[in-house]
This record gives structure tokens, sequence and C-alpha cells, in this order.
């Protein structure tokens, strides 16, 4: 049975929504729908297709597939699962989909070489991840989930012939990605123009009402919306959604950027990066990543806005919820004390982790503190670590260096904590070897 939210975000009662009209029902779950969306192709279709859902009582297929390409997620691949819940709010089939046949392959989509091909023991244990980590943001009890080896494993080469006829070569070569690469003699491998055949048949099996993804996903979602109208299904509407900025506000999230929040990341460090991102772009994660109703979230920006909260106050909030959903109210609300006393009351974390710094990287008695954040790691060239010191961000015990030309003892630094930024520690033994 559809369900509608009512004015504060929770599922109207059956007697609420029978006192609404079918037009308001659908504005409302249009409303949930399209927020934090970037497009809705087409907006008409999916708005008849919601009213038609609850004229006749039959909920939605909504399809989302994730490739197990990486074990390492972060919060920016909790954004579909977040607009997922919103459809199961509303009462609808949502089906998440474990490419684990076309994870073999690689989406091509925004990628600048042909993807490295994945083992089968490597997508299952990413697979193993991804379902774990999606049961934390949606209803796992009333979802379905399927792997799309059931049915393109099976498929026999006069089968998927029959599916490549739908489509040309023109139009898979419109992919920026595809023509870029082209243009520049790069390699594109045959399996590759194959990605999109498999992901828009995932549609034709499933029968899908709706399909959502990343903007970078938009060429894949409408294939299967083609796919569908030429093998004579209603074609799929195609929500996208925005791709989330790294802690930098800048770059896309990326592990490889060190601009990530893992969900695997412990609830104090997940808690300090997310404390850590700027504050213009502090909304975008409250809608994208949070379980908070839209109306709470502009309540919040409001008081912000209006001078009634503190920006830092918000952010803190942002951090709990998201901590609280990958593990508890109780760890949420410890990570947000832990953080106050070490950045707010400028005390040290309980737990510093020690780094050994042998006795061989000093020269006459003295290590260059450039030299010193090179051994422990926190940069990786002497460029990286003397804008550290430039910037601010190396302090040595508590005292913010302003030299990048400093020489420490071993006397000076042996038992010492060095912090970089606001969140690493590391607390300096020197050693003979």
């Amino acid at each position: 049975m559809n369900t509608v939210l009512s004015d504060n975000g929770l599922p109207l009662m059956s007697h609420e929504r029978l006192e609404m009209s079918i037009d308001e029902q659908v504005k409302k779950q249009m409303e949930l729908i399209t927020s934090g969306a970037v497009e809705l192709i087409p907006e008409d279709e999916m708005r008849a297709k919601v009213e038609r859902s609850i004229s006749e009582n039959r909920p939605l297929i909504v399809k989302l597939g994730v490739d197990p390409t990486r074990p390492d997620l972060h919060i920016g691949h909790s954004v579909p699962l977040n607009k997922l819940r919103h459809f199961q709010q509303l009462g609808h089939q949502i089906v998440l989909i474990i490419g684990d046949f076309t994870a073999l392959i690689g989406d091509p989509s925004e990628q600048d070489a042909t993807r490295p091909v994945l083992t089968p023991a490597e997508v299952e244990r990413n697979a193993r991840t991804y379902i774990e980590q999606a049961g934390k943001i949606i209803d796992a009890q009333r979802a379905r989930l399927v792997r799309n080896s059931e049915w393109l494993a099976p498929l026999k080469f006069k089968d998927v012939l029959e599916l490549t006829s739908k489509f040309t070569v023109a139009r898979i070569l419109e992919r920026d990605d595809f023509s870029r690469r082209y243009r520049e003699n790069k390699p594109v491998g045959l399996q590759e123009f194959l990605y999109p055949v498999m992901q828009a048949y995932d549609s034709v099996v499933l029968l899908a009402d709706v399909e959502i993804g990343g903007t970078d996903q938009k060429f894949n979602l409408i294939a299967g919306r083609n796919l569908q109208r030429a093998m004579g299904q209603e074609p799929q509407c195609v929500l996208t959604l925005p791709l989330l900025e790294g802690t930098d506000g800048i770059e896309k999230m990326s592990k490889s950027l060190n601009n990530d929040v893992g969900l695997t990341d412990q609830p104090n460090e997940m808690f300090g990066k997310l404390m850590s991102i700027p504050d213009e772009i502090m909304w975008k994660y409250f809608r994208l990543v949070t379980q908070m109703e839209p109306r709470e979230i502009e309540r919040i920006r409001n008081d912000v806005e209006s001078g009634s909260m503190n920006p830092r106050d918000a952010k803190e909030r942002l951090a709990m919820e998201v901590v609280k959903t990958y593990y508890s109210q109780v760890e949420s609300e410890s990570a947000a004390e832990e953080f106050r006393r070490v950045f707010s009351q400028k005390e040290l974390p309980d737990e510093i982790p020690v780094a050994n710094v042998p006795l061989s990287r000093f020269t006459g008695g003295k290590l260059w503190v450039v030299d010193l954040l090179l051994s422990l790691g926190v940069a990786a060239t002497k460029g990286e670590a003397r804008r550290l010191i430039d910037g601010g961000g190396v302090y040595v015990d508590g005292e913010k260096v302003t030299d990048s030309d400093l020489e420490l003892t071993s006397e000076e630094l042996s038992g010492k904590v060095i912090r970089k930024g606001r969140k690493t520690f590391l607390k300096v033994k020197v050693t003979e070897q």
C-alpha cells in the first residue's frame, strides 16, 4: 500500500490518506521523490505513474544497480540508497541489483581507460560489503535484493545479438567518455560497448518503473528506458542524483583523493571528517547522506541563516546524524563529546598512535621539520610538507610550527605529539633503528 508523508515528515495513517485527494497525495509523493535530485526524466510521466500507483494501489518498481567493483565504500555511495529509502517510505517496491555480472566488465562512465577485469571472488567479496552497508539505510526486509548474473549469465550469443540490434554505434559513441577516448587514440574495449546494453536489460527483466543513479549514470539510465520501449514495455522514468563532493568541498569524493568519509571509518574519525567540510556544502550533505526529513533540514538552515543557530552546531548535528546511521545513537553522542573535548577544549585524544622516528634520520643531532613530516607519513612530498606548515596546519605539542626551516633535536621530539590539521595526531618515539 502506498504511503504519503504528513507535514512533519511521518507516514500518514490510512484515515488521513482517505481525507486527501489523489492530487494532494501525488504532490506530496513528488516532493519527496524529487528532493535532492538533479533531474527527473520525464517529470510528466513520473507524475502519471505515481497517480496510477495510488489509484490502483500498485507500488512502483524502483531500481538501483550497484557494481561491487571496490571494497572501500564512502558516504558518497549512500546517496542513491537514501533515495531508495524515500521510495520505501512512500510504499513502493525497491529493487537493489548487485551487478555481479556487469562488475566483471566495470562501468566505463567517466573512465579515461578500460577498467581492469575483476575476478568473481573479488566481486563477491565487494558485494558482501555493499549488502551489509545498504542494510543500514534501507529496510532490507522489505527490499528485493537480486544479482544480475541470474539473467545475464544464461544469455546465449543469439540473445546478445538480438539485444545489441536495438542499439546503434552512433548512439553508443554519444557517450562523452567513449568519444573523448576515441579522439585521443585511447583504447575502448568492445566489451565496454556492451555495458549499457546489459544495464538496460536489467530494467527489461525487472519491468522497472523508475531507475535512479548518479548524474554520471544518465547515459546508462536512458539506455534502459530506450530498450524497454524497443521491447514493447512502458519505459522507466529516470531520476539522477548529484555526485557528492569530498571533505575538501571541491573534488568528487574519492578514496584516492583522501577526501572521503569511509562507511567503515570509526565513529570518532567519521565525526571529525564531517566537521571539517566547508560550511557551504553542509546542506548538500544534509540532503543527500542523512535520513532527516526535508522539512527538518530546512528548519535548521533557516535557523542558521537567521543567526539563531551557529553553523558549527548545525554541522555537529549533521555529523551526529551520519554516525548514528552507521553505528548507534550512543556512539554518535560519544563521538560528539570526544570532538568537543579535543578540538573545542584543546585537549588530546585518549588514544594517540605512536610513530617511530629512527635516529638515522637526524643529521648533526637535528631533524628538519619537513623530513619529520615525511618520516611520519603525514606528507608525501617536501612540497606538500611545506604547504602544510605555511598553511598553519602543523603543531608540535600544541605549538603551531610557523617556520618550515625549523630543526629539532631528538630530545625536543621524543614523546611529543605532532598534529596535522584537526584530525591527525601522532606521538613521536625516537628509536635506535
